[in-house]
């Protein structure tokens, strides 16, 4: 199955930006390929329009499953296991943030939590430590942050994120209030 030109740029494009993001450009490719198909693929599927040995999108399919941006699917009739993405980009969202968050923010806040129950040992220590503090505090007032709106329907997250500036506005303004009572 070749892939069209404007698929193909995306695709390729995806692998790029998946090796900034900490995934392998295979990966990043297949899973652009499975995002953007109208029906879900099989493994052959993918190896062929992308020119991958089967091995490799083999264990590219495990890694997109681990991070559950692929689901098996089955049809009927074929005993070949077949991959889909959620087709909602919002749950995709969700779902990267909910991993990144699994495989990097939370080992961060263990150390971070765990190192400022140490005793410094001298100033230089005490001066870490201090900073570590506010790192910690900024990663649990984001990560805060983030459990609240979590659950927010896309509706109101789109309403949300798209106030942008405005909502600065809003708090100047309730501040402002505030100092004249």
């Amino acid at each position: 199955m070749p892939l069209s030109p404007q698929t193909e740029r995306f695709v390729l494009h995806f692998g790029e930006m998946g090796s900034r993001w900490g995934v392998n450009r295979t990966v990043g490719q297949m899973y652009a390929l499975l995002f953007l198909s109208s029906r879900p693929l099989n493994a052959d599927d993918i190896a062929e329009a992308l020119g991958f040995s089967r091995s490799n999108v083999s264990m590219g399919l495990k890694e997109l499953q681990s991070w559950r941006l692929v689901k098996l699917v089955h049809q009927v009739g074929d005993r070949r296991d077949y991959f889909d993405t959620p087709k909602d980009v919002w749950e995709i969202f969700r779902i990267l943030m909910e991993e990144k968050r699994r495989r990097e923010i939370d080992p961060t806040l263990t150390l971070l939590r765990d190192t400022l129950l140490e005793s410094p040992s001298g100033e230089s220590e005490v001066y870490a430590q201090r900073r570590m503090k506010e790192m910690l505090e900024l990663i649990e007032l984001t990560t805060g942050w983030f459990d609240e709106v979590h659950d927010l329907p896309p509706e109101t997250l789109k309403r949300l994120m798209s106030l942008g500036t405005k909502v600065q506005k809003v708090l100047d303004f309730a501040g402002k209030l505030r100092g004249r009572d």
